[in-house]
């Protein structure tokens, strides 16, 4: 089955823009998802460097510090913070508890205030329920380790009550790997001391760090911790990390740094991956209806595309098939500025010359053709208009070889010179009408009177016009007119040979020149009977006679209004004959010369 350009246009087309709507749509579902979450870590990791930067111009300024992280917050929604050596978070004073230590194993540990952040132990949430036991005064035991000689609490234990607070990851880790003999894992650095409460500081109001409320954070944070403590492999190289956490995902980021005092310290900075989940989410329920519509508007632009391809394609294939059938009536109607148009004038081009070429080889023909029948016609006439002279001219030979009228061989000769004479004018008429008929000749035109000519005819045929004591009238103007001078003295001679031939005894011959605008008509009308209708057409065919022994005797061969409608016809005028009241008109137009 063949199948049309505009099917193969539409459907190539439609199937591109299909094509590059689903790696689009693959490209942002799947892997948008990946390209928009390292573009958003790529850029947190740059905000942490200037972060750091501003944390160390900061120095021990505490609210410049917290006003740090709240900014960062909220320009990157990502939680920050800074850790110490310990990892303990700094500057948790707000949420904390304060003991002063009894004595100790550990002389250092004596006798001292020790702040404990509660943030590792208890949320935001729990903070009524516990403000009661962590009262001024009240007993608390104290199970924990020493870090840079940094009391990091694992177990707070109000004594002589049930009150208990833990950090578990800490708790797995000094206790975790315990043994029969060593039930306390037997750590250097654990220690375990008592004291009373001496101050309880709580977070109040809108002045509370948001950190606090986020306890994926602070686990995160407590995990850091233990591994800091307890994991003697474990390096201070900056780590980006993962986590996920119920369905959601996150990234950590941990910065190790020098601090103002030159101690070790932490950037540790987490940001959720979920906002990037719900916009990918919502980017594939938006795809849903856009794939609708793109499919939709694919269909059009791909069906008017390749409508508008194919069109002025499918117009040279229309052309170039009339072309093949050698009609070149119609052009390609394509003016683009490309290689459609190029090529739609191209064969315009071709076809202007093959028609213009193919045009005249058929003229060319035609006038072969018409040369081949005027040979013809030629041979056929001169055969027919010479068979009663050789008739005439043998009987005269035949009587005068038999002396049948020895004394009236005078006449015969004369008869004979006399058929010799009117083969001759026939011979030579009809080579000239042959001339005129075969296509190949052309007029040279001249400017002269019209009526000089007329004037001289007329005197050249003053013994025929007395002969028949005719009557010839001229009404004739002096106009120069543009034309073959001897041609149009032939036409006027064959019109008034005419009419004198026709024009009975003592009548009227008018010879008449009129000017109409930018032409003068010549008429030459005699008194005598008029043409038949059914003759008026064929008067100007070669040999051609109305009354055929009257116009042989009077010397007419046929030939001279044929050749007269020829001249006439090459000078490109009009030209005619009408009957009138009186007899019968002939007339012809010249170009007049201003």
């Amino acid at each position: 089955m063949k199948k049309g350009i505009v099917l193969k246009l539409f459907l190539l087309t439609a199937l591109l823009c299909m094509l590059i709507l689903a790696t689009i749509y693959i490209g942002q579902t799947v892997f948008f998802k990946q390209y928009y979450a390292t573009q958003e870590v790529d850029d947190i990791k740059t905000s942490i460097e200037s972060f750091k930067k501003e944390f160390l111009k900061a120095g021990e300024n505490v609210q410049a510090m917290k006003r740090l992280e709240q900014d960062f917050y909220q320009e990157h929604s990502t939680w920050i913070t800074t850790l110490d050596s310990a990892g303990n978070m700094k500057h948790t004073n707000d949420f904390s508890v304060t003991i002063h230590s009894d004595a100790s194993q550990n002389k250092n540990l004596a006798n001292r205030d020790i702040t404990i952040p509660l943030y590792s132990f208890i949320g935001l949430e729990d903070l009524e329920r516990i403000k009661f036991d962590l009262e001024q005064g009240k007993r608390i035991t104290i199970d924990g380790i020493l870090a840079d000689n940094t009391v990091i609490p694992a177990i707070l234990t109000r004594q002589n009550g049930n009150f208990g607070l833990e950090n578990k990851l800490l708790t797995e880790e000094l206790y975790g790997n315990s043994t029969e003999t060593d039930p306390l894992g037997a750590r250097d650095s654990q220690v375990y001391l008592t004291g009373n409460i001496k101050k309880l500081q709580l977070p109040v109001g809108t002045v509370r760090s948001p950190i606090y409320t986020n306890r994926v954070f602070i686990e995160q944070i407590k995990q850091f911790q233990a591994k800091l403590l307890f994991n003697d492999n474990y390096n201070d190289r900056a780590k980006t990390m993962d986590y996920e956490k119920n369905g959601i995902e996150y990234k950590i980021f941990i910065r190790p740094m020098k601090d103002a005092n030159g101690e070790t310290a932490y950037i540790f900075a987490m940001t959720s991956l979920q906002p990037i989940d719900e916009a990918v989410q919502m980017l594939e329920d938006y795809y849903i209806y856009l794939i609708i519509l793109a499919l939709l508007l694919i269909v059009l632009a791909s069906f008017y595309f390749s409508k508008k391809i194919a069109k002025p394609l499918l117009q040279i294939n229309d052309t170039t098939s009339r072309m093949a059938n050698l009609d070149f009536s119609e052009t390609i109607p394509v003016k683009s500025k490309d290689e459609i148009g190029t090529l739609s004038h191209n064969i315009n081009s071709l076809s202007t010359t093959l028609h213009s070429h193919i045009n005249q080889l058929q003229e060319d023909i035609e006038k072969e053709k018409q040369l081949e029948h005027t040979r013809k016609e030629f041979i056929s006439g001169v055969s027919h208009e010479l068979k009663t002279p050789l008739s005439i001219l043998k009987s005269c030979i035949s009587i005068l070889e038999d002396d049948v009228a020895k004394d009236k061989k005078d006449y015969y000769f004369n008869a004979m010179a006399n058929e010799v004479d009117k083969m001759d004018m026939l011979i030579v008429e009809m080579l000239e009408l042959a001339k005129f008929e075969s296509g190949t000749y052309k007029m040279e035109m001249d400017v002269f009177y019209i009526d000089q000519v007329i004037e001289y005819i007329c005197e050249q045929l003053s013994l025929d016009i007395a002969d028949k004591q005719l009557h010839v009238h001229k009404h004739l103007s002096g106009t120069r007119v543009v034309a073959n001078q001897h041609r149009i003295e032939q036409v006027v001679t064959n019109f008034i040979t005419n009419a004198i031939r026709h024009t009975p005894e003592d009548k009227n011959i008018i010879i008449s020149t009129k000017s109409e605008q930018e032409l003068v008509k010549v008429c030459v009308e005699n008194n005598g009977s008029p043409i038949a209708e059914e003759h008026v057409e064929k008067i100007w065919d070669r040999f051609y006679r109305g009354d055929t022994s009257r116009d042989r005797s009077e010397g007419s061969m046929g030939l001279g209004l044929a050749i007269s409608k020829n001249i006439l016809e090459l000078h490109g005028v009009q030209y005619g004959v009408t009957n009138t009241e009186e007899g019968v008109l002939f007339y012809f137009y010249l170009n007049k010369k201003e």
